[in-house]
């Protein structure tokens, strides 16, 4: 207990008044983080309510646990206090992700270039499969398109994904930079939507104790008083916050919904974790094969020209 005193840098008079106040210009998460895990418990509570002796007996943390007893409530009050400082930024850290989310599937089911790039990849195996049970396929798996480079046109000359490109770029140009419709596609490889999912019940219910505290707090006189209405200023403004966040988050559920069958593929057995990875794992493959046929073809222009200097 005495250590994690040491890690307050105030005295508790100091820290009644800023919990009292909900001032947090003095007490950051992590402090309180700390008083709350050196706050008295229950039972400690009810021992030193029957306290009658000199103060100046008793050690160090009794008296700490003295002051931090006249806030009415402390074991409550401390994690709406936390979950306060800490609200802003976690709801913006969801809104954030919420945003790519729909960002990425709006990007991926308006993209006119993707949706023609994959009708020629459709086509081309089409071609590549003339005469078998696969020569006439009217779609394909997503988990296609990462076997194009491990795919070989016929003669072995070169793969799937490197005809592509080329045929892109002999016959398709504008196509070759479809991937620009898709920006917001590498940030969504990085959100999980389990977390997401963890994170709202979180807010919803933080939110709910809240109002609880600022109920509980009103019937404590004078001493709660600012607490009161700081919290519920608070609580005014979380409340819209938590309710836009919340249509954010169904409309993200909708549209990785529909991303999942735009693609032909179940939202279960298909994940939107796993089509955002499958597709940007598809334009890195795509763009080496795009460079590496490019450097082929300056190769062989400049060979070319030596040879014509030669002659």
């Amino acid at each position: 207990m005495d250590i994690i005193l040491t890690k307050v840098p105030m005295t508790s008079p100091e820290i009644v008044d800023a919990i009292l106040a909900l001032d947090e210009r003095q007490l950051s998460i992590d402090l309180v983080e700390n008083i709350y895990k050196c706050s008295p418990t229950s039972e400690e509570m009810e021992k030193l309510e029957n306290y009658r002796g000199d103060k100046k007996l008793l050690g160090k943390c009794e008296q700490h646990f003295l002051e931090l007893m006249k806030v009415p409530r402390i074991e409550s009050k401390m994690p709406v206090f936390r979950f306060k400082i800490g609200f802003s930024n976690q709801l913006a850290e969801l809104r954030k992700s919420l945003n790519i989310v729909n960002s990425t599937c709006d990007e991926l089911r308006k993209s006119v270039k993707l949706k023609e790039v994959m009708k020629i990849i459709l086509y081309l195996g089409n071609i590549l499969n003339q005469g078998t049970a696969r020569g006439a396929a009217l779609g394909f798996k997503l988990d296609s398109l990462l076997k194009l480079t491990g795919t070989r046109t016929s003669g072995n000359t070169m793969t799937l994904m490197h005809y592509l490109c080329k045929v892109l770029a002999s016959d398709y140009p504008t196509l070759l930079d479809f991937h620009k419709d898709l920006v917001s596609l590498q940030s969504a490889t990085k959100i999980q939507l389990k977390l997401l999912a963890e994170d709202m019940p979180y807010i919803s219910n933080g939110l709910r104790k809240v109002k609880l505290e600022l109920d509980a707090s009103a019937n404590d006189g004078p001493i709660s008083k600012g607490f009161h209405e700081t919290l519920k200023e608070f609580t005014a403004y979380a409340e819209k916050e938590v309710k836009t966040v919340s249509e954010l988050y169904a409309d993200a559920g909708r549209n990785v919904n529909g991303l999942a069958r735009y693609f032909a593929e179940s939202p279960d057995r298909y994940p939107f974790e796993q089509v955002s990875s499958t597709l940007s794992e598809f334009v890195r493959l795509f763009k080496d094969c795009d460079k590496e046929n490019r450097k082929k073809a300056e190769a062989a222009r400049q060979k070319a020209e030596k040879e014509i200097e030669m002659t």
